[in-house]
């Protein structure tokens, strides 16, 4: 049986290539994406643990008595623990925030972490977490040193001066030396500037005041041993950690950052191997057909049906087996590649994961999916009669759509979008849940049915085709409607591929349009002023000095917590009542803005209607000792979520009466003659040529909040192709074994007239009806599916509305229809080369 098997597989190698490539392609993906992410989860974890092996304790704060903000550790505190038995160098750290400018005054690093922290040389004049490439650490006030990265990025030599801003002022210094230092100190893309030990205290703690002391053991002393002899010395919510301890969360913490990435890889390449199995199950379907007298002739000499079925499944371990393999090979290929060409100085490329679970894994998944897609057209060869042997041809009669297949298909479609709806409108917090399963059942209910869809859809597209090619259009409807069971299994890859396309595109647009109008749509002035890093914080000094650039109107949104308005919880937000109306868009229900420069508030929609208010309505308010009364005296409409418009405004002067010290959350400007570069030159100018303060255009504004969206979606397309492209394979080979099937009626076809140009047309024709029939249905599932997780996330994000990018949905049929296209390529060829005289040789 093997024996006979493996001939078969050989005999019909050319025919098994596409399934072959399908199997390879899937596996390709998922070994790639398990090594990949195996890969760069070990190189992340090893480099963010890097350096923590030369630290044996680190002493640092973790909470004082009261509950209030720890104030650090005295530095004295290094001196008595350098004195300790077993400690060879104590050394205090002093972290913060810094950003540092380029040339243009324009921050440098594309990540979020701007760290600053204090250059501490031990007795040899050195610090052991950096390692200078140029120069040497700080040793005047007036230095600063910059890692590696930013120096180039900046085009920083040694002795250039550089501006620097921490949140709490920005100032110009000299470069001293650019250094390399330990993983967990240098994070991807961002940045590290290291000032002296004074500075950095001045700037991120209080003078005399570290936040951690790192200890270095003498030989022969372990760092158990010495956290236990330093643990008397700590004052009160000060602990000592090893540094093995350190790094081994540190190395949790990144691993588990790059295993999301990991199983996002994972979950599309399983999407891939589902694809694939319908091009493996739509393969040996065909070819089953296709050796109808050779398996008659087996159960003529004698053989079973079950044995003919164990011929056919192991044909299909032969060839899983042996695309797996391939597939393993092309996808730790890959991954080595991508892991060389994705390193960075943040996490750069460590070495290969090979894991024998991955290994066997992959193997044993393309293995599996080739013999379950092959088991039921392996099983339906089983009732393929000893008589057949007797017949004249090998061609099988085409399938009706008519079975206990589209019946069931229908029953479990039907019961799936009731159940999808049901999740949609009314599961509540089990909504997402309740989709999934929903989900799954429309899906392979649809699958079921797309044989019996096929035939009305090609019905709608016969009108055009007889305008469009009135011979061969006719002819490749009338193929394609031959075998609705055929073209459903074709169609059905790309029916996947496009729903989860399409409703990719519906959610991504949505959050957009959601994300836009919480953002810009409410944003009227012209620059947005914001903090850059963490540490930094805009205070009223910074709204005057925004104010001080010409032409300029200007308003700080201050916020002030801890109100009693009306007997509820209530937050205010102090604007400048002359220039709100310029800076946001107020969209008034009711009342005039006018009346905050009457010592009046503006009330939200949203928060009238909760609280039960109205225009002209005074109420109690209190904030600490401080009470008084306050008059609506407009309501205008808003989105929850929004970063700009508030739930309560109210005007500087009013807020001040109760809040002397508000937070300024944003400041807003707007110029005489809008944006424009001299504009955002003055703008930075009068804000001190600070990099800790972001000052950003419209554009830019929409960008930082919605722009991340488009970048996830442009990955996910990325990764859909690759089922794109096993859909195409599918195409491809149905058409070319369909090209095998009817070549004595493709002889006819040439005998009566019809030329080798015709010939291509026809087969091209097929496919792009193929294509589209597979196109439309995905989009259709994707947008519905769309709509329903949409829908679980209007009750969380009020303000999201569903929106249909037709744009992109028309680009992704397209796009389906231009893969089904190229697929046609080489089954039209071989069409077109049938000769004439097949018409009439014998069977």
């Amino acid at each position: 049986m093997f024996r006979t098997a493996l001939r078969n597989v050989l005999a019909h190698k050319a025919r098994l290539l596409m399934t072959a490539l399908a199997v390879v392609l899937g596996v390709a993906f998922a070994a790639g994406s398990l090594v990949f992410s195996q890969t760069r989860s070990g190189a992340a974890a090893e480099h963010a643990s890097a350096g923590y092996d030369r630290v044996a304790v680190n002493v640092g704060v973790d909470a004082v008595p009261d509950g209030s903000a720890p104030t650090g550790l005295d530095e004295r505190l290094a001196a008595r623990l350098a004195r300790v038995p077993g400690v060879a160098h104590a050394a205090n750290r002093v972290d913060g925030s810094a950003a540092v400018a380029d040339h243009d005054g324009r921050l440098l690093g594309d990540g979020d972490s701007h760290r600053g922290s204090n250059y501490a040389p031990g007795p040899d004049g050195t610090d052991a977490a950096y390692r200078f490439t140029t120069g040497r650490g700080p040793t005047h006030d007036d230095e600063i040193a910059l890692d590696a990265a930013t120096a180039a990025r900046g085009g920083y030599r040694t002795g250039d001066r550089v501006r620097v801003g921490t949140g709490q002022s920005a100032a110009t210094y000299r470069l001293s030396g650019v250094f390399d230092s330990d993983g967990h100190r240098l994070t991807d893309g961002g940045t590290l500037t290291l000032f002296t030990t004074r500075t950095a205290q001045r700037l991120f703690a209080t003078p005399g005041h570290v936040q951690s002391i790192e200890l270095t053991a003498k030989s022969g002393t372990s760092a158990p041993e010495l956290a236990d002899r330093v643990g008397p010395l700590l004052p009160k919510g000060a602990s000592a950690v090893t540094g093995a301890m350190l790094g081994r969360i540190q190395a949790n913490l990144a691993a588990a950052d790059d295993d999301t990435m990991g199983q996002i890889l994972l979950g599309f390449s399983l999407v891939a191997l589902f694809v694939a199995a319908f091009l493996i199950s739509n393969t040996f379907t065909m070819l089953i057909g296709r050796r109808a007298r050779e398996l008659a002739l087996l159960r003529l000499l004698g053989a079973s049906g079950r044995q003919v079925r164990r011929i056919l499944l192991a044909e299909s371990v032969l060839v899983g087996a042996v695309s797996s393999a391939l597939g393993l090979a092309v996808g730790t290929g890959v991954a080595a590649a991508l892991n060389q060409l994705l390193g960075t100085s943040g996490t750069p490329a460590g070495p290969l994961v090979l894991s024998p679970a991955t290994l066997l894994g992959t193997l044993l998944l393309g293995t599996a999916v080739t013999v379950v897609a092959a088991w039921l057209p392996a099983r339906r060869a089983m009732a393929i009669a000893p008589v057949t042997a007797l017949t004249s041809s090998d061609t099988p009669a085409p399938a009706t759509a008519r079975s206990r297949r589209t019946a069931i298909g229908a029953v479990l479609t039907a019961l799936g979008v009731l159940i999808v709806v049901y999740g949609a409108v009314g599961a509540g917090p089990d909504a997402r849940t309740v989709i999934a399963m929903g989900t799954l059942s429309a899906v392979v209910g649809v699958l079921g049915l797309i044989p019996l869809l096929a035939r009305p859809f090609v019905s709608l597209l016969r009108p055009l085709l007889l305008r469009l090619s009135p011979v061969q259009g006719v002819l490749a409807t009338r193929n394609t409607t031959r075998d609705p069971r055929r073209t459903g299994a074709t169609a059905a890859a790309l029916t996947i591929a496009l729903a989860l396309a399409s409703g990719l595109s519906v959610l991504g647009a949505s959050a957009d349009h959601y994300l836009e109008r919480a953002t810009t749509h409410d944003f009227t002035a012209d620059y947005l002023v914001k903090p850059a890093v963490d540490s930094a914080r805009l205070t009223a000094a910074n709204t005057k000095a925004a104010a001080k650039a010409p032409g300029t109107t200007v308003s700080g949104l201050n916020q002030s917590t801890g109100y009693q308005l009306g007997g509820q919880s209530a937050v205010l937000t102090g604007v400048d009542p002359d220039a709100a109306g310029r800076l946001m868009r107020y969209d008034l229900v009711d009342g005039t803005l006018d009346s905050l420069t009457r010592g009046q508030i503006a009330v939200a929609d949203y928060k009238a209607e909760e609280a039960g208010w109205h225009v002209g309505q005074t109420l109690p308010v209190r904030r600490g000792e401080t009470s008084g009364r306050v008059t609506i005296g407009a309501v205008y409409r808003a989105d929850p979520q929004s970063n700009l418009l508030p739930s309560i405004t109210a005007a500087d002067s009013l807020v001040a009466r109760y809040d002397k010290t508000p937070q300024t959350h944003l400041v807003l400007v707007a110029g005489d003659g809008g944006a424009s570069p001299a504009a955002y030159r003055a703008l930075t100018r009068a804000l001190g040529d600070d990099p800790a303060l972001s000052v950003l255009d419209r554009r830019a504004v929409q960008d930082e909040y919605s722009g991340g969206i488009g970048d996830q979606l442009d990955v996910f397309y990325a990764l859909l192709t690759v089922a794109a492209l096993i859909a195409g394979l599918g195409v491809t080979n149905t058409l070319a074994l369909s090209v095998l099937e009817r070549q004595k009626e493709i002889g006819v076809l040439r005998a009566v007239g019809l030329d080798r140009g015709q010939v291509t047309r026809m087969i091209r024709w097929e496919a792009l009806i193929v294509g589209a029939f597979g196109a439309v249905l995905g989009t259709v599932l994707g947008v519905f599916l769309g709509w329903a997780l949409g829908r679980t996330l209007q009750e969380s994000v009020a303000g999201y509305t569903l929106v249909l990018p037709w744009g992109r949905l028309a680009c992704g049929i397209a796009a389906a229809m231009a893969v089904a296209l190229l697929a046609s390529l080489w089954p039209a060829r071989k069409a077109a080369r049938v000769a004439v005289t097949t018409a009439t040789a014998a069977a």
